[in-house]
């Protein structure tokens, strides 16, 4: 039995691009993107993505969550913000950050991770000892209460507490969390892929299709020249080369999966904390790049267009141009 695997990477506001090829993926097949994966994985934004999905969020609700949702975790108050992020760390407040998503999610806030109606992986990583978590259901032969019993909208809260966006988040017993993006789960679709094909029973490479969704990628920074100019860079970095790295293991680890990576080349660069004006424009690069996409071909492991070929190692191969 053929099995799907969706990871889907962090990127704050650019979680409308995977939003929209999630509505996409619905108008093409007329039926919820909920019922055509089995595993959902997903790092910061990816991490409410998979939730909502795993909540059966239709792809349309996911874009007005951005569209609505956004510009209220990210007002901005000019030189209060940028003293709030120079002096306490952050720029916005957490809590308001835990509040939308168990609002969001309803009477599903009270899940926990073992819950969740299909397999599923959140990442996040310890404030005090770096270590990296995986948030996953606990399972025969492995110890016993790690992950599985704990909230799920608290690791959905931690996996998405940017460094200088957030303030960390408190997941008890584990102390304070950061988003999983920071260190080597970006993109978490190698992680996913061990956790489904190691520590499972239920998956098979031969028999498993793997759709791993980016959130736009710029390749045009500049070359830092001041300090903050390169704590931007190496913050940028952290979240961004897990991307490629997570590709690149998955293609030579599993080559017998079928893996489709689906993500976008951005003209500029756009913040975790975009609003206004470039709420739309992500919106309709998401679109564009759905446009791209055949959903029933990638579903059933026919589509050439997006497969990640043996031997490619050029990260920009997998990013598209709309």
């Amino acid at each position: 039995m053929t099995r799907r695997i969706l990871a889907i990477d962090g990127g704050g506001i650019r979680g409308l691009i995977p939003a929209a090829l999630l509505a996409s993926l619905e108008r093409a097949t007329g039926t919820a993107a909920r019922s055509h994966f089995d595993f959902l994985a997903g790092t910061s934004t990816g991490a409410i993505l998979a939730a909502a999905v795993a909540a059966d969020f239709s792809g349309e609700r996911l874009i007005a969550l951005y569209r609505t949702r956004g510009p209220q975790l990210f007002r901005k108050i000019p030189v209060v913000t940028l003293l709030r992020r120079i002096l306490a760390g952050h720029m916005y407040d957490v809590a308001d950050l835990r509040s939308v998503i168990a609002e969001e999610l309803g009477e599903r806030a009270a899940w926990r991770v073992n819950d969740v109606p299909a397999d599923v992986m959140l990442t996040a990583k310890g404030l005090d000892d770096g270590h990296q978590w995986y948030f996953v259901k606990d399972r025969p032969g492995r110890e016993p209460g790690r992950t599985g019993g704990l909230s799920l909208v608290d690791c959905v809260t931690a996996s998405a507490a940017a460094p200088t966006y957030f303030a960390p988040w408190g997941v008890e017993p584990l102390g304070l969390l950061v988003d999983g993006g920071v260190g080597v789960a970006g993109n978490p679709t190698y992680q996913a892929c061990v956790e489904a094909f190691e520590y499972t029973d239920d998956y098979r490479p031969e028999e498993t299709i793997v759709v791993s969704l980016g959130t736009g990628r710029f390749l045009g920074r500049r070359r830092p020249t001041w300090l903050w100019s390169w704590v931007e860079w190496v913050l940028s970095e952290l979240l961004r080369s897990p991307g490629e790295q997570q590709t690149e293991l998955v293609r030579r680890h599993y080559p017998g999966a079928r893996f489709y990576r689906i993500d976008v080349r951005l003209e500029r660069d756009f913040p975790l904390d975009a609003t206004g004006g470039d709420i739309g424009e992500l919106l309709a690069i998401g679109e564009a790049l759905a446009a791209t996409v055949d959903w029933p071909a990638i579903l059933d492991g026919t589509d050439e267009t997006f497969l990640v070929r043996p031997g490619e190692t050029r990260p920009e191969a997998y990013c598209r141009t709309v």
